[in-house]
């Protein structure tokens, strides 16, 4: 029987790149070389290197280094994270195109990575709901799930932040975390 321990997570309206924890999570693309909303930030704060690290990583195919749901991770670089770990969410279809498990992957994908590097801190953003268009009330609950989950069957020390764009977005974190 494992331990069982509190979910600690916090969630914070702030922008992801100044977090000081272990590593961020990027809702980066497939290609991984950078790209607007959360991605095109934690690029632009990482500096060079991490664009460099990334086009290093092997594709899988033509183009891909991270397909929809599955997670890699590099250095930080100029970032106070040590760790980027990216993960590729599901683009919105209306629902019925497998989206939700794809999204749950993202998040055990980012977790399992962070585990293996011993990673004690990790920051998300809210995965596929800026442009890939996933409705952030059915995104919010999966994500919550998904890391309690994790932190119920798993030991050692994890701090999980919720990073949040604005204040709405903190507040349907806060509530889906306080059911």
């Amino acid at each position: 029987m494992r331990p069982q321990r509190a979910l600690f997570a916090e969630v914070l309206d702030i922008d992801i790149t100044t977090l000081d924890v272990d590593a961020v999570v990027n809702a980066a693309n497939e290609t991984l070389l950078g790209g607007g909303g959360v991605d095109g930030a934690i690029h632009r704060a990482a500096g060079p290197g991490l664009l460099d690290e990334c086009r290093a990583l092997p594709q899988v195919r033509p183009g891909v280094r991270c397909p929809t749901g599955e997670a890699r991770i590099t250095g930080g670089h100029r970032l106070p994270a040590r760790h980027v770990i990216h993960t590729v969410g599901p683009v919105w279809r209306g629902g019925d195109a497998g989206e939700a498990a794809l999204l749950a992957s993202c998040y055990r994908e980012s977790l399992r990575l962070a585990m293996v590097r011993g990673v004690a801190s990790v920051a998300f953003p809210a995965i596929s709901c800026g442009v890939y268009g996933f409705p952030a009330e059915r995104a919010v609950p999966i994500a919550v799930r998904e890391v309690r989950a994790w932190l119920a069957d798993h030991t050692g020390p994890m701090r999980v932040v919720f990073a949040c764009f604005g204040p709405e977005m903190a507040g349907l974190y806060r509530t889906v975390l306080a059911e």
